[in-house]
């Protein structure tokens, strides 16, 4: 199993899914079938700077235990409508190409998420 997580400028521990506004983080999470890691994880790292100029403020990237061609992506966004944005780029400019995407190995699902808040 391979876990890659980065956060940008952000301090370390734990921290509010909320903004100072009351708006929820959005997080957009993906997931897909690969063919190959190495592979993969070199294309991803080639959208680092796509990823941080987009809004990403943190990123978790995993594998199943029992499934080396399959990933799961986790990126966090300050609003929907940037989580939302990067979800468009993603799949007009890189799912699109098989340049940009050498290690897919079928159709990405990706949707964006915000907490439900539950009362107690």
């Amino acid at each position: 199993m391979i876990t890659v997580v980065k956060a940008y400028g952000l301090a370390r521990g734990v921290r509010s899914r909320h903004r100072s506004k009351g708006e929820p983080l959005a997080t957009l999470h993906i997931e897909h079938p690969i063919t190959d890691l190495e592979t993969w994880l070199g294309a991803f790292t080639r959208f680092e700077d796509a990823r941080r100029k987009a809004g990403v403020r943190a990123e978790r990237v995993c594998q199943p235990v029992d499934d080396d061609r399959y990933i799961y992506v986790t990126l966090e966004f300050d609003s929907v409508g940037e989580a939302a944005a990067f979800k468009g780029f993603l799949e007009t400019t890189v799912w699109a190409s098989a340049d940009a995407a050498p290690a897919l190995g079928g159709t990405p699902t990706a949707r964006v998420l915000t907490d439900v808040n539950t009362v107690a």
